[in-house]
């Protein structure tokens, strides 16, 4: 049974990560506030412009001349997965999450004879991942986000694809991101990137399709807009993360803290009772001891 000083010094300790998580709550909701409103001001313009090259991705299909990044260029022996996770931890299963998303689709198509790499950004999910898929790993970028998630920042990771696809390095690119619902809600999210695939819903047969005229060329539109696009929904899936890894955590701490509390108040309870016995020992003590003279 642990003695009274120990109880005590328990009790200061839970109190003091009591503080350090409430303390992190506080901050994830406020870093909250502005990724969340970052998610959701790109969301419109990101699905617009997905929606209008999955349209173009089936009309070129099989033309000669279509961009392969857009119609793809007829193969799928080697996959790309850009798994988005975080350079932190303590935000719940928000990474591991996204790494065992990433395992299982690595896995399936390794099943299949496909060849897997994996493009981590984000510290947490390279750690995680390359304890079983080590060798598929190809070096990926940390650090991104500190103050908030920038376009710039998402156009290294494109630009990286981009040289990737241009070397004949891979067939397929998917990104791997937690989609922000709510502060407790994240939903694992595929996208494949490359070739632009249409969009689920949209691809209603009976409908009128649009009909695009080029101006200038359609080559040099598309050389240009294919790529920006590419690094629009990369820049959408680190936003949809950043905002989904605040929620998280923001859920985890204030779970934490409820913990210290309900933690503090059993040991509160067991403190009170231990020194009541020794309390009442030592008068029993002192009682007998009196009657003996």
């Amino acid at each position: 049974m642990p003695s009274l000083k120990d109880l005590r010094l328990r009790i200061v300790s839970v109190k003091s990560t009591r503080k350090i998580t409430s303390a992190m709550k506080m901050v994830a909701a406020s870093k909250l506030r502005r990724a969340q409103s970052a998610a959701e001001a790109a969301r419109p313009f990101a699905e617009r412009m997905e929606r209008m090259l999955g349209t173009l991705a089936g009309s070129l299909a099989g033309q000669a001349g279509a961009p392969a990044m857009l119609a793809g260029n007829g193969k799928s022996d080697v996959h790309l997965i850009v798994m988005v996770t975080a350079d932190r931890g303590l935000c719940g299963g928000f990474n591991s999450s996204i790494v065992r998303d990433v395992r299982r689709l690595t896995a399936d198509l390794i099943r299949d004879g496909k060849t897997v790499k994996i493009l981590p950004v984000g510290r947490k999910g390279r750690e995680q991942i390359k304890r079983d898929f080590g060798s598929n790993l190809i070096e990926g970028f940390e650090g991104l986000g500190r103050k908030g998630i920038t376009f710039p920042e998402a156009d290294m990771v494109a630009s990286k694809v981009i040289t990737m696809f241009n070397a004949g390095e891979f067939d397929i690119c998917t990104v791997v991101y937690n989609r922000f619902q709510s502060a407790i809600s994240q939903v694992v999210t595929r996208q494949q990137l490359i070739p632009f695939a249409v969009p689920a819903g949209e691809d209603k047969s009976g409908e009128l399709k649009a009909t695009y005229e080029f101006e200038p060329s359609e080559e040099e539109i598309l050389a240009t807009l294919v790529p920006r696009n590419l690094a629009i929904q990369i820049f959408r899936s680190t936003l949809e993360s950043q905002a989904s890894e605040q929620g998280a955590r923001m859920t985890a701490m204030d779970n934490a803290t409820r913990n210290a509390g309900d933690m503090i108040n059993g040991l509160t309870i067991k403190y009170n009772r231990s020194r009541q016995a020794q309390i009442t020992k030592e008068l029993i003590e002192i009682i007998s001891g009196a009657e003996a003279l």
